[in-house]
């Protein structure tokens, strides 16, 4: 079995890469759970998975000629399989973003669930893609005007694709903004994941390098991201379906 995740979110700041690694810690308890930072121009998750030093990533897979083999840029860490993303402008001009789908199906041939940590913005191929190649989206939003409005443009652009809603998650969410959220759900397809409270714990987890679900199980962040998990309802698939259909996807038009 395998379903491919995009957690997106349309607006940067939103919480999207700590909800990614909540999620797939949460999902792990029952799954073989393999986590993608596919945001290639901003990416960060390899901070947050204490993974700052990771010799291969997937910028070295999306470069075209290279003998790198996607092995080389999983690393073990949390019981998660992680593929990271590296920071450098060099990396990301070097990068081709339609190899992602090679990297994408490969790995969908060997896991259950496939968490894919996209891009804030929808401005490019290498932003689109992720959202594309996901069987459904997760919504992470601020409970703001703004925030909101960027992700419904995300879920407008994922439906056109054919690529289905899971959920909205609701982070940062601080008591004198909770009625925004609860007027916010009816706009968004699928259900509501979580409303996950701001919370110092995932400052804290920030800071030292670990997933939230790993430095701070009990906090009530962490079990609010468990219901989200929950939530998400994992379906069965055939990898290698899965797989052909990842490399056969086709490259979108920026929105």
């Amino acid at each position: 079995m395998v379903e491919a995740f995009a957690v997106a979110s349309g607006k940067g700041g939103t919480g999207k890469t700590t909800s990614t690694l909540a999620l797939g810690l949460a999902l792990a308890d029952e799954h073989d759970v393999t986590v993608v930072d596919a945001d290639t121009g901003m990416a960060n998750l390899l901070f947050h998975a204490g993974l700052d030093d990771a010799a291969v990533t997937l910028h070295d897979l999306l470069v075209e000629g290279t003998a790198t083999d996607v092995a080389e840029a999983t690393y073990d860490r949390f019981g998660l399989s992680v593929v990271p993303c590296g920071t450098s402008l060099a990396g990301f001009e070097a990068a081709e973003p339609t190899r992602l789908r090679d990297v994408v199906a490969e790995l969908a041939a060997d896991t259950d669930v496939l968490l894919l940590d996209s891009p804030a913005a929808l401005g490019s191929k290498s932003a689109v893609l992720p959202v594309v190649l996901a069987d459904r989206v997760a919504v992470v939003v601020e409970p703001t005007i703004p925030a909101l409005s960027d992700g419904l443009k995300v879920q407008e652009y994922a439906r056109s694709y054919g690529t289905e809603t899971a959920g909205v998650l609701f982070n940062k969410v601080r008591d004198d903004a909770a009625d925004v959220a609860e007027r916010a759900e009816r706009h968004f397809g699928g259900p509501v994941l979580a409303r996950v409270p701001d919370s110092d714990a995932v400052r804290d987890a920030r800071r030292a390098g670990e997933p939230l679900l790993a430095y701070a199980p009990e906090s009530d962040a962490a079990a609010r991201y468990r219901r989200a998990a929950a939530r998400l309802d994992v379906r069965d698939g055939d990898g290698d379906a899965v797989a052909d259909r990842f490399r056969s996807a086709v490259v979108p038009d920026t929105p």
